[in-house]
């Protein structure tokens, strides 16, 4: 179940920050996908920083849409124009 809810999560965060980061997306299935990793990515950082979200459901998708934000941001800077 936690690897579902995860993918979900990540899911919704990956399609979230590509909505908010204007030129920044590269479709919805990649954005999807570095949603899920930068939702990984965000929990460990935040965890490490001693950073605390709001818990639950809605604290999950701030914090993976956070981290799908800064992915995408720094996959953005590889992309091809």
């Amino acid at each position: 179940m936690g690897i579902l809810y995860s993918l979900l999560i990540g899911g919704l965060a990956g399609w979230l920050a590509g909505k908010l980061m204007r030129g920044g997306g590269f479709g919805i299935l990649m954005n999807i996908i570095l949603g899920i990793v930068g939702g990984a990515v965000a929990g460990w950082l935040f965890t490490e920083l001693g950073i605390n979200f709001i818990d639950g459901f809605i604290g999950d998708i701030l914090k993976g849409a956070i981290g799908a934000a800064v992915v995408l941001f720094i996959a953005g800077l590889f992309k091809k124009k």
